[in-house]
This record gives structure tokens, C-alpha cells and sequence, in this order.
């Protein structure tokens, strides 16, 4: 099914100005009908929901548009995809490590208040 900008901006959630960039950035390669203009498809989906994935994870656009530019290459780039997901993940759990940290170091004042709060 092909789907207009207007409704695939409401289809993935993500504006149409959010579009045009992605597509600017080369994260998305967009089809274009007889008049030129913008067409998506249902494959288009699933990529979009994982650029956002993506960015969920902290990658920046840059790091995304070498993976975007990448995955067009097609199977011949998986070593390299791979690579970046790999980096990636060792990022993230550098910052989930430092959340845990925060977590604990809440966890530990709050305590302190309850424990404050019960003896008076």
C-alpha cells in the first residue's frame, strides 16, 4: 500500500516537516509518483519504526544516516551495520550503568527521608 506524507506522518506518528528532514539527511529514501510527489510504503514502516528505535537508543542522526546509507546497499554492508549496532549498544549501557547509578543514589535519599519520617 502506498501512503501520501499526510498520512503516513500520522500513520508512524512523526510530522511531515520530520519527514522532509529524514529524507534530506538521506535516513529515508522516498518514492516518488508520475507528478513527483512523495509516496511511502509499508516497508517504509518498519523502517521508520526503527529509526526511531534508533534514536531511542541515544544513536545520533549522524551515526543513523552511515547505518540509513548503509542498509541501502543492501546485504553486502551487514559487517558494517552490525559495527555500529554493536557500538551503539556498548553506549547505551554506559548510560544505563550511570541511570542505575542515579536510581541507587535516590533509592538511598529517600530512604533516609522514610527512615527520618517513621521516627519522629
Amino acid at each position: 500500500m502506498n501512503y501520501s506524507i499526510g498520512q503516513f506522518s500520522k500513520l508512524i506518528d512523526l510530522s511531515a516537516p520530520t519527514l522532509r528532514y529524514y529524507e534530506k539527511e538521506n535516513l529515508l529514501i522516498v518514492h516518488r509518483d508520475k507528478s513527483g510527489r512523495r509516496f511511502y510504503t509499508t516497508d517504509d514502516i518498519a523502517w521508520i519504526l526503527f529509526i526511531k528505535k534508533l534514536k531511542d537508543t541515544g544513536m545520533s542522526i549522524k551515526d543513523i544516516t552511515k547505518y540509513a546509507l548503509l542498509r541501502y546497499q543492501g546485504d553486502s554492508s551487514i559487517a558494517q551495520r552490525l559495527e555500529i549496532l554493536e557500538k551503539q549498544k556498548l553506549k547505551a549501557n554506559v548510560e544505563k550503568e550511570k541511570w542505575e547509578t542515579n536510581l541507587g543514589n535516590l533509592e538511598e535519599k529517600i530512604a533516609i527521608y522514610k527512615s527520618k519520617l517513621q521516627s519522629t
